[in-house]
């Protein structure tokens, strides 16, 4: 399983968004053993994770990962996103 970020220059300047992607990487590294063998995942932080504390991102991550199960059935997760 593996998993990338996009954090753009909305988040905020360098500092900004690689304590974004530190705090992003940290958060997904123990929810990566609850998805599908072979996942591939793609985090895109809003321009308010900037500003987001440490909880309220656990959070968001927690609600996305979870409508992202949701959609997902056995048959699927071959690299290709459910349709």
């Amino acid at each position: 399983m593996r998993a990338g970020f996009v954090v753009s220059k909305a988040i905020g300047g360098a500092v900004v968004r690689n304590l974004v992607k530190r705090r992003l990487r940290h958060l997904i590294r123990d929810r990566l053993d609850g998805l599908p063998p072979g996942s591939l995942v793609v985090v895109r932080a809003l321009p308010g994770a900037g500003e987001a504390s440490h909880d309220a991102l656990a959070r968001d991550l927690d609600a996305a990962l979870q409508r992202l199960l949701a959609g997902i059935t056995p048959t699927e997760g071959k690299g290709r996103a459910p349709r």
